[in-house]
């Protein structure tokens, strides 16, 4: 560990002396604490950050002509060649798993990992859960060991790995699920010094989900992929329990066009949607991040017909090749940052934590679609429809909801049980008048679904959930009388 006198000369080096400011009210444990956060710190990569930011204001990037990207439509008529080469490759074991999981459930009224939260309506099946379910139905499909790369945070690591191991890894086997701690970055206030939470801690925050191309290196994700012969990752993140976790066709056309990073688009609802926009600026695959839309006002247009024009949504679903991460992260101290001005409690001088009313301190994250800037091969821009893919869960009611997720369930789920011969019982509305649940280990699709049902007869008299196996997990009275 970092001596207290180097990290005195360091913290005094660049001008961050002040967090030793309550050294002398520490106990052992605490002087410990405070050493190992600034041994976790990038100083020089701090400077840099303080200097562009916070000590100036630099212009915002600059682009002479940005154009939509090109995108395949979710509708359009697939080559047997695509659905074939994505299917092998799985069978072939190549692909592994990231999921971005570090966040907690705070907003939405969860005291937990995210990832923990009982999305699930009737089964109270968390987003691990089903993710772990779709890998369990694929690797039986497939043939194949898909191993799962789990990046979590410093402030819920502990909590998810208990979970997993309560859950005995879901049938996963705990060598093929993996932990790796994102790392944390300083907040800065608005005179350029570190922040403290308590006075034996720095006040930080993730380095966003771009922190996921140095956290799989340095934590041999990249390693372990090669020695089970995988090449590509199939990334996502947790709150989304409809995410297709290695999609055949997304990694089909991935393989098919030697792409190095490949993503998913939605279309979105209106121009200022929440998401960044995959674009084509100066002729670069680019995003544009929401809260940057206003710099860029040509991505507000819509067409005659109402329609926004820059349409591709970034759900976050990409596909990445081992020596593309490996290459990016080996010129990493060139990866864009970016920085966010927000309300960060602190500790001032006198020991009292304070909360702002009004923003007062620096965030600096990065952004992992901003790989796409080192492409040497264009990447695939493949349309998704939202239901069945794309439901992320960002508070409890509301948009991007906990109960927007589960009427996505119950849309979604009632048509399979229509088009297998159980028609479901509506409401005025035409949404079901049940709530319904189906395991995504029996079923990860409609056709799989009905294929499995031929000669089954599902009891939609009242709400239903189905089990892995086939059979009927929970069965009530309708939520809504039908």
């Amino acid at each position: 560990m970092l001596t207290e006198s180097a990290a005195r000369k360091r913290a005094s080096y660049y001008n961050q002396d002040h967090v030793f400011h309550f050294w002398g009210q520490l106990n052992a444990a605490e002087r410990e604490q405070l050493l190992t956060d600034l041994e976790e710190v990038d100083f020089p990569l701090m400077q840099r950050l303080i200097d562009k930011w916070v000590l100036d204001e630099p212009p915002p990037e600059h682009f002479n002509h940005i154009e939509p990207i090109p995108v395949i439509p979710f509708d359009a008529p697939d080559a047997k060649e695509t659905w074939e080469a994505g299917e092998t490759t799985l069978h072939d074991g190549r692909v592994g798993i990231f999921l971005v999981a570090g966040g907690q459930g705070t907003r939405l009224g969860f005291s937990g990992p995210k990832g923990v939260y009982p999305i699930g309506p009737l089964t109270q099946k968390s987003f691990f859960q089903y993710h772990a379910e779709k890998i369990l139905n694929l690797q039986r499909r497939y043939g194949c060991s898909l191993p799962w790369y789990i990046m979590v945070s410093r402030a819920n690591a502990e909590a998810t790995r208990a979970y997993f191991n309560k859950n005995d890894y879901f049938g996963l086997g705990q060598k093929n699920v993996q932990f790796i701690i994102q790392r944390m970055v300083p907040c800065v206030d608005t005179a350029a010094k570190f922040m403290l939470e308590t006075p034996c801690h720095l006040a930080t925050n993730p380095n966003g989900h771009g922190g996921s191309i140095p956290a799989m290196v340095e934590n041999g994700v990249l390693d372990d992929a090669r020695k089970r012969g995988i090449d590509l990752l199939s990334y996502f993140q947790v709150d989304n329990w409809a995410a297709k976790v290695a999609d055949p066709r997304f990694i089909g056309y991935h393989v098919l066009r030697n792409a190095e990073m490949s993503s998913k688009n939605h279309r979105k609802n209106h121009p200022r949607e929440a998401v960044g926009v995959h674009c084509l600026c100066d002729g670069k695959y680019h995003v544009i991040e929401y809260s940057e839309l206003d710099i860029y006002p040509q991505l507000l247009q819509t067409d005659a017909h109402g329609d926004v024009v820059y349409y591709a949504g970034n759900p976050a679903m990409h596909i990445f090749t081992v020596d593309f991460i490996q290459r990016v992260y080996e010129h990493f101290d060139s990866f864009p940052w970016h920085r966010a001005f927000k309300k960060i409690p602190y500790i001032d001088e006198t020991g009292v934590l304070v909360k702002p009313k009004k923003p007062n301190g620096y965030k600096f994250e990065t952004f992992v679609f901003d790989a796409l800037r080192f492409i040497q091969h264009p990447p695939v821009g493949l349309e998704i429809a939202r239901e069945g893919e794309y439901t992320p869960t960002k508070q409890y009611d509301g948009d991007n909801s906990v109960v927007a997720a589960r009427k996505s369930m119950n849309s979604l789920w009632s048509k399979w049980l229509d088009a297998a011969g159980s028609p479901v019982p509506r409401q005025a509305n035409s949404e079901s008048a049940i709530t319904i649940e189906i395991c995504p280990a029996y079923a990860l699709n409609q056709n799989e679904f009905v294929e499995k049902s031929a000669g089954k007869t599902w009891p939609v008299n009242g709400d239903l959930a189905i089990d892995a196996d086939g059979n009927l997990q929970y069965t009530g009275p309708a939520t809504v009388p039908a």
